[in-house]
């Protein structure tokens, strides 16, 4: 019998187990954060393939290798971020540049969206994104919107709502002008087919009825201010700009009762601060549109900008001391709405009045700051409170094996100072590198 020399045994082993490997995308020697915790793990290496993070481990417990390595010595590695009120534009609209929106939100480290006023357009680019045809974030779309316009009556309601559902939108979107009945009518059928609603609270529902209908969101923090008035008050008076005519009207102290029913209705709030501390404040327009992001805008769109918050701030209604007391009811709710609702996911509302499409989302996580939420607490409301949201936990919003390989790549730690993710050192989009350089000729052939 012929006996083999057990040397070369434990040499082919050893020789086995060294062998790496390849995956498409390593990023080595990069601190990686814990957006549950904010725990730091410095060190890591972290394999990507096939759009997924398959291995996050120290340099001894290796098992990958790659012809495209990413130093991220001295950088730190954070989920990518969710803009949960977002557009998308059509050939028609926002100069028909959809390509050009869809790249100004990755740039910024934006990697998924949720379109709130969707077409048959979405759909195709939702598709086209998934496979990667095109560099864009994730897309989840909503349908057309439903308006007092659009469904004017039970049986509409009925029937577009099915007719959205089959056609394969993520969620319905609602806008004001419903009236009660075709709103209840909505909901009944919505809830029938199995399709989410989202968007904002009618007039005619009110905020309490909208809450206990069941929305997956409301945004704008819709109907929340005017449910603090009376209804002696709200029946003689215009609610003016999300209920700003009704400030001096407001009893702050039936926040608690609101915050309570949307916990216990299990309804997120999209709070996009963003509309009312740079459109609906009173900054100079022209400032807003010297802004370098603005670059990326067609021209008239941002001369229309301007003469929009110029109409709003020079309104008989409005004044710099209202304006402050309605947005510290607005940063009191939300920081309640945080601590003991169903919880905030970013959103920004962008293509916007000076919201630039990705750029905007971090005017709202300084916002979410000045509310009185910390660093991290920020990023969750865009990472993994967006991928609880549609009920993906898990699979998206973490830096963690098994998850979509959508992150940032960071200088410095973001739970130190957010405002670094503006100045990233590249993102991730389902497993694409995007480095700086890409990015910024990408970025100039936008500019105008």
């Amino acid at each position: 019998m012929k006996i083999i020399n057990p040397i070369l045994i434990l040499l082919f082993v050893a020789c086995s187990q060294n062998k790496l490997q390849e995956v498409p995308l390593l990023i080595e020697n990069v601190s990686v954060i814990n957006v549950r915790d904010g725990s730091i793990t410095e060190n890591q290496y972290v394999a990507i393939d096939s759009g997924i993070i398959v291995s996050i481990t120290d340099k001894a417990g290796v098992t990958h290798s790659s012809k495209n390595v990413i130093d991220g010595t001295g950088k730190f590695l954070m989920p990518g971020l969710a803009e949960m009120h977002a557009h998308i534009p059509t050939e028609t609209t926002w100069g028909g540049k959809v390509k050009n929106t869809l790249i100004l939100y990755v740039s910024q480290g934006v990697t998924t969206i949720r379109g709130m006023q969707g077409n048959a357009l979405h759909l195709e680019l939702r598709s086209k994104a998934e496979k990667q045809e095109i560099i864009s974030p994730r897309i989840y779309t909503s349908s057309p919107p439903l308006n007092g316009s659009t469904v004017k009556t039970i049986e509409e309601a009925d029937e577009k709502v099915r007719k959205y559902a089959a056609d394969g939108y993520d969620l319905l979107k609602i806008l004001p002008g419903i009236k009660l009945e075709v709103f209840d009518q909505i909901v009944k059928t919505a809830k029938e087919v199995g399709i989410p609603y989202a968007g904002h609270v009618p007039a005619d529902v009110g905020v309490r009825h909208a809450i206990e209908s069941g929305y997956a969101s409301i945004d704008h923090m819709d109907g929340y201010l005017t449910g603090l008035v009376p209804a002696s008050v709200t029946s003689t008076k215009e609610s003016g700009f999300f209920g700003y005519n009704y400030t001096n009207d407001a009893d702050t102290s039936l926040i608690d009762e609101l915050v309570t029913m949307t916990r216990e209705n299990n309804v997120w709030v999209v709070p996009t601060q963003t509309l009312f501390t740079r459109w609906f404040s009173p900054g100079d327009p022209q400032e807003y549109a010297s802004q370098p992001e603005m670059k990326y805008m067609p021209e008239d769109i941002v001369e229309n900008w301007a003469a929009s918050k110029k109409r709003m701030i020079e309104a008989d209604n409005f004044n710099e001391t209202q304006w402050r007391k309605y947005i510290d009811i607005r940063e009191k709710f939300l920081l309640a709405l945080h601590r003991n609702g169903k919880g905030l996911i970013l959103g920004s509302d962008a293509p916007q009045v000076f919201n630039v499409p990705g750029f905007s989302i971090h005017h709202e996580l300084g916002d979410m700051l000045d509310v009185g939420l910390t660093p991290l607490e920020a990023i969750q409301t865009g990472t993994i409170n967006a991928a609880k949201y549609f009920d993906r936990e898990g699979q998206f919003g973490e830096v963690i094996e098994n998850a979509s390989a959508d992150l940032i790549l960071v200088n410095t730690n973001p739970l130190e100072d957010l405002s670094t993710i503006k100045s990233h050192a590249g993102v991730v989009v389902r497993g694409r590198w995007l480095s700086p350089e890409e990015i910024a000729k990408e970025l100039e052939e936008i500019a105008r």
